[in-house]
């Protein structure tokens, strides 16, 4: 018989009935279900991912699919502020999300967090509004049908406008009927193909003395059966798969989609919590990412340019600094296009300037990720204070590329990445030469190897000409500008003027300091400007205009 195995992640503030509905759905636990930790019976709370089945009949609006039956994976994800790493880790693998809310409370600061991860990683939703056997009978409708028109409200801005709101009872078994009717409606085929590499997701690892060692997880993607081979990919060891179960069922094969546990020989599981096992050779370790970033829309701070962040991938969370570029260009890449340059920008634009502009940012990694290409990815402030009411997500994206060497920021980046910093600078008039000549200067420091912007274009304001820069002139950092269409008649002029004043002023010593100060004053008025691109990651300077 053809199993279709659905996964659908449970969501929501600590303390909301998660792990109730949980347990009042399942027919079947794995081993680490229902808070099965013992730190999370002594706290009261779930401190782990949770894992747990039941069955059911395919709806009739697939029954002309190749599956027979319907296998529902719940996710039972931890609420707790603290926990936020583990929660990202669970809703990367799911098809649908449950997202429980407490009646007699409603959207909470982690629920709203919770929202934000379900719009990053899923495309459906169904809101859960949990305890409503905690309302006086004769309130309860009331008490539902206002909590029900707030929710709406707050759903409006989000991707899941139009969500099912189902109330019922986790721990009283309360209207749990209309839960599982309205998830079977909104059973949907998700991608499941057996091409490509085997790639698994490991959430828990275990032994089992006489069989050996049990890894549980999900198949991201391929497929699996027994005797095949198998990388760990954070550790490069190889093992054979002993046998396999999907809860607690022996089977020969799993594919994409599928819950199952694997098991190996000859392997400490010690040296493994968490992580991704593969076809050999296939997943890669990296020491930076470049992204396409997203600024979470309820992040309150700016996202700026080489600062840190917790950054997120599967079930790994280090520290990472963010280098921001931008694609002003008109064609845009599904990849990452190393063929073009890219503008350095000092912080992620308001949302009413950024226009067709895509934002990049190579994440410089504090630990390495092991991850495929596009994976998703989560940029945080986590060490927010969480009883605040703020929201610690700041940005999300999928890996566009990577870089597995770690010397990659001398070696792959000034190769590879083409990004440029504009730069200006502001000179002055020294004096007027000829028609289309004139001495600039502070524009340059002493010490600055003028040469380098020799044929450079500048232009001078307010006036408007252009010109470029010849030469340098002499050795205190002046500079010789030629301006081929000549300088306007009244620059000349004026120029002229303020400089035949000056020296007319200087003859009179007992008013210098004033009759130089009507000169410099109308020189400073006209301003030479330069600009030009300086190329970030290069050993040497490399500036273009």
């Amino acid at each position: 018989m053809s199993v279709l195995n659905f996964n659908v992640g449970i969501l929501g503030h600590v303390d909301s009935g998660k792990t109730s509905l949980a347990k009042a759905l399942s027919t079947i636990a794995s081993t680490n279900a229902f808070d099965k930790n013992p730190q999370s019976q002594e706290r009261g709370i779930t401190l782990d991912l949770g894992f747990s089945s039941f069955t059911m009949d395919i709806p009739e609006h697939l029954s002309n699919s190749n599956y027979k039956q319907l296998q529902i994976t719940l996710v039972d994800c931890p609420g707790h502020a603290s926990l936020i790493r583990t929660i990202i880790g669970g809703a990367q693998i799911i098809d649908l999300m449950f997202l429980v809310i407490d009646v007699t409370k409603g959207i909470q600061t982690q629920t709203a967090e919770c929202l934000i991860i379900g719009e990053i990683t899923c495309d459906k939703m169904l809101v859960i509004l949990n305890k409503i056997d905690l309302i006086e009978e004769s309130q309860r409708q009331a008490t539902i049908d206002k909590m029900t028109k707030r929710l709406r409200k707050t759903f409006e801005s989000t991707k899941f406008p139009q969500t099912p709101i189902i109330p019922c009872s986790a721990s009283s078994s309360l209207n749990l009927n209309d839960v599982i009717s309205t998830l079977q409606s909104h059973i949907y085929i998700p991608r499941r193909s057996p091409d490509g590499p085997f790639i698994f997701s490991v959430d828990h690892c275990f032994s089992i003395r006489g069989q050996g060692t049990i890894m549980t997880g999900t198949v991201l993607s391929g497929s699996i059966r027994i005797n095949d081979s198998i990388e760990i990919s954070s550790l490069k060891e190889v093992r054979k798969v002993k046998s396999m179960q999907m809860f607690r069922k022996p089977i020969d094969r799993a594919m994409q989609g599928d819950r199952i546990g694997l098991c190996v020989t000859q392997f400490d599981p010690d040296q493994l919590e968490r992580g991704l096992i593969s076809t050999p050779g296939i997943i890669k370790t990296f020491h930076g990412f470049i992204i396409r970033i997203h600024k979470v829309k309820h992040f309150k701070h700016e996202i700026e340019s080489r600062t840190k962040f917790h950054i997120t991938c599967g079930h790994s969370t280090v520290m990472g600094k963010i280098i921001l570029f931008a694609d002003h260009s008109d064609d845009k890449d599904e990849k990452f296009n190393f063929g073009k340059e890219y503008e350095a920008i000092e912080q992620y634009p308001t949302d009413d300037s950024i226009g067709n502009t895509q934002i990049f940012a190579l994440v410089e990694l504090e630990s390495t990720i092991v991850c495929q290409l596009e994976s998703i990815l989560i940029g945080s402030r986590l060490d927010t204070d969480i009883h605040a009411n703020t929201c610690r997500l700041a940005f999300y994206s999928h890996v566009l590329d990577g870089f597995t060497d770690s010397e990659y920021l001398n070696k792959d980046i000034p190769n590879k990445l083409r990004i440029y910093k504009r730069k200006e600078k502001i000179g002055y008039i020294d004096r007027l030469v000829d028609d289309q000549t004139i001495i600039g200067k502070d524009l340059f420091q002493k010490e600055t190897n003028i040469n380098s912007f020799v044929n450079f274009k500048v232009e001078l304001n307010p006036t408007g000409e252009q010109g470029f820069i010849e030469s340098p002139f002499g050795q205190s950092g002046k500079f010789k500008v030629r301006f081929m269409n000549g300088l306007l008649d009244e620059t000349k002029q004026s120029l002229s003027s303020s400089t035949s004043k000056g020296r007319k002023q200087q003859a009179k010593t007992t008013t210098n300091d004033e009759g130089e100060k009507d000169s410099s004053d109308t020189h400073q008025r006209i301003r030479i400007v330069l600009k030009f691109k300086k190329y970030l990651f290069q050993e040497k300077t490399v500036i273009t205009q």
